[in-house]
């Protein structure tokens, strides 16, 4: 599985951003997508994720600011960013995982500037 990320960028804290995974390859129906963040300095940790069956999970960080969303017809899976903060800035990693092993994408920079 092959994964391509889209959508970071330089944005003013308080605004947003899109960003876009699309995964290709050999896809299992039942699968696991979603989307975790290293900063400089820090651990990779978890941001959220979703199911195949659309149940999510959210670091309390970004609850009530963020929203992960997926196309399974396009196997591709979208978070979408509000009320960005500094803190948010980091290297934002896509994932696929179905079950067997997981698929990480190249990364893609957010910068917050406040």
């Amino acid at each position: 599985v092959q994964l391509q990320a889209s959508g970071g960028g330089l944005v003013q804290a308080g605004g947003s951003l899109r960003l876009s995974c699309a995964a290709s390859g050999s896809i299992r129906s039942r699968n696991l997508m979603g989307w975790y963040r290293q900063a400089p300095g820090k651990q990779r940790e978890l941001v959220a994720t979703i199911t195949s069956s659309g149940t999510t999970i959210y670091a309390d960080s970004v609850k009530g600011r963020f929203a992960i969303s997926r196309d399974g017809a396009k196997n591709a899976v979208y978070l979408q960013m509000g009320s960005l903060k500094p803190e948010d800035t980091a290297v934002y990693y896509c994932t696929h995982n179905d079950y067997f092993r997981a698929y990480w994408g190249q990364g893609t920079l957010v910068t917050v500037s406040s």
